[in-house]
């Protein structure tokens, strides 16, 4: 990972960043001048990623916002206890890792680390995965078929394999694009022991969240008893293979 300096940021760079990439790319508004902006997200209304293409490629720009309480009171702002413990520099080293692997994650490019005082703010870009509609929106009026739930539990099982942590994985952060399902948004994920406990406690949260999503969304056409035991029978082939 190579580290551009633009006082008061820092901007890390994955191998594939463009050459081109400055710490301009992460201000939504300096995008917009340039007419590069091409749309948002709309993940629950609330701050949405950025959309922009530049020579051809497609991007997504985040910014980091803190949740729960603290996030009441600080919003975007985070203790700052050295580069390399910051959340954007974990965040593009685990996905460069994954990337390098051949585990479907979207193509990581840059981080921008803020730094003011003794707290920092950050941002990440990653390219755009096209033609992508997260899961909810899959289930979103018509039911997914078995063999598709098999092959997502599958693919599951190859991030668990490798001992990847995911430590958001709900129906929002797995995407559906050209056929094939990713993962995003690791930030706080992590490289573990492969280990049955965690696992399936992983497997839980987004179990719950599927159920979270049913609730909250009249048109979710989700089984919790066939669907869900679809994926697992793609995710168990997987782990037995390997073993």
């Amino acid at each position: 990972m190579n580290i551009l300096s633009f006082p008061p940021h820092r901007v890390l760079l994955a191998p594939l960043a463009p050459a081109s990439l400055n710490a301009d790319w992460f201000d939504p508004e300096w995008l917009t001048a340039q007419g590069w902006v091409t749309g948002s997200s709309d993940s629950s209304g609330r701050n949405p990623a950025w959309f922009f293409q530049q020579d051809g490629q497609e991007y997504v720009l985040r910014h980091y916002w803190r949740g729960g309480l603290p996030g009441k009171i600080f919003k975007d702002g985070y203790l700052y206890l050295g580069e390399t413990r910051s959340r954007p520099y974990g965040e593009l080293a685990l996905m460069i890792a994954l990337h390098e692997q051949g585990l479907p994650v979207a193509t990581p490019i840059a981080a921008r680390l803020t730094r003011t005082g003794l707290t920092y703010r950050a941002d990440l870009i990653t390219a755009k995965l096209p033609q992508s509609r997260d899961l909810v929106k899959v289930l979103s009026g018509q039911p997914m078929a078995a063999e598709r739930w098999q092959e997502l539990g599958a693919v599951l099982a190859r991030f668990h394999r490798a001992g990847v942590y995911h430590a958001d994985l709900n129906a929002r952060n797995i995407l559906l694009s050209q056929e094939q399902f990713y993962l995003i948004d690791f930030d706080r994920g992590e490289l573990r022991q492969p280990g049955t406990d965690w696992q399936q406690a992983n497997l839980a949260r987004l179990r719950r969240s599927l159920l979270k999503e049913q609730g909250r969304v009249e048109s979710l056409c989700y089984d919790d008893g066939a669907d869900w035991a679809a994926l697992t029978a793609g995710y168990n082939k997987v782990l037995a293979s390997a073993s």
